[in-house]
């Protein structure tokens, strides 16, 4: 299997990269693209960990503000680093990492809605438009050969870094300080609000993309 051509055109992409470079060149050798995999999904485990562990004090919230960084060290690095002294396995990189990558992400937004902040339902919403716009990111890349990993000028790391914000809003206004709306005779706090609006949005650019991609395939006859 040929990689695909990534293309990562995010808002912080130019700066992350010279960063990334940086470290790749400076990292000791026994950080092998599987260990920094692994240090990324550990780093979602405990994303998880400090949501759920924050039923019993805000205070935990900084476990996951730490397991985002993490997260992104371990994510980012992985591929830079196989890419920097050119060991890549295609096959295995390309499954290993994007099926860890979609576990992690369950794992944590699970971790939200088992926090006293969000409800569940709605944080499963915000996992489904994510989960709908891997999938077109993927067959995208099997159809096309192309990895878009950019969506409104935004990638991964802007993901995360609106996810570190959040936990820091959860951790200042903490659960009791939440305003709850009535909505359909259901309570959202503004977390709740974050997802679905999120969920939403991440699904309509699915559908836009995935219409967009399927228009230009018909009238290709391919």
């Amino acid at each position: 299997m040929t990689a695909p051509k990534r293309i990562q055109e995010n808002l912080t992409a130019a700066v992350e990269r010279r960063l990334l470079n940086w470290i790749c060149a400076r990292l000791p050798l026994w950080w092998t693209p599987d260990r920094l995999t692994a240090l990324g999904f550990f780093g979602a485990v405990l994303i998880a960990s400090g949501y759920i562990a924050s039923n019993w004090g805000r205070d935990w919230l900084w476990l996951s503000v730490f397991g985002y960084c993490l997260n992104w060290f371990g994510d980012s690095l992985d591929g830079s680093v196989a890419r920097y002294r050119k060991i890549e396995r295609p096959n295995y990189g390309y499954f290993i990492d994007h099926s860890l990558d979609a576990l992690a992400n369950t794992l944590f937004i699970l971790g939200m809605g088992l926090s006293p902040y969000m409800r569940m339902d709605t944080a499963l919403f915000g996992l489904s438009g994510y989960l709908l716009l891997s999938i077109h990111t993927f067959i995208s890349a099997k159809i096309f050969g192309v990895m878009n990993l950019t969506y409104l000028g935004g990638g991964p790391t802007e993901v995360r870094m609106m996810l570190i914000v959040l936990t820091i809003c959860m951790y200042v206004f903490g659960p009791e300080a939440a305003i709850h709306w009535p909505v359909a005779g259901q309570l959202f706090s503004p977390f709740d609000i974050y997802a679905v609006v999120l969920g939403f949005l991440l699904t309509s650019i699915f559908v836009f993309h995935t219409t967009q991609k399927g228009v230009e395939l018909f009238r290709k006859g391919r």
